[in-house]
């Protein structure tokens, strides 16, 4: 596996399995939660659900987009800024997870929702 930049980095074991170790890749806003279906399920987030990355290769704002499920839900995506690194290893095939890791009540939506990004190791 290739070691991807990393924002912060943090290598434990997965609660879920003994046996797994994930890295912290990557920590990051949702950016664009304002278009899309975070209020509907804003009361259902939970900080350490799991959200899925959805690769959008063919979006024509940005080729390196990655959209944010929740439950199959399209909340947002991960931002422009930070999106290169976890484009490249998803098109890779490295295998990534992704959390929430915070909630928030301000009304700016890029201090709503925080997510985090890790690879499976």
């Amino acid at each position: 596996m290739r070691l991807l930049p990393t924002i912060s980095l943090l290598v434990w074991l997965s609660s879920a399995q003994a046996d797994s170790v994930r890295m912290l890749v990557q920590s990051s806003p949702l950016a664009g939660s304002q278009y899309y279906a975070m209020e509907a399920f804003w009361a259902d987030i939970k900080v350490g659900d799991a959200l899925s990355l959805i690769r959008e290769p063919d979006n024509r704002h940005d080729r390196n987009a990655i959209r944010v499920e929740w439950r199959g839900h399209k909340l947002g995506y991960v931002p422009r800024a930070q999106n290169r690194a976890v484009a490249a290893a998803i098109d890779a095939g490295d295998r990534l997870s992704a959390r929430v890791s915070s909630l928030s009540d301000n009304k700016n939506p890029w201090q709503r929702l925080a997510f985090e990004v890790f690879a499976e190791l």
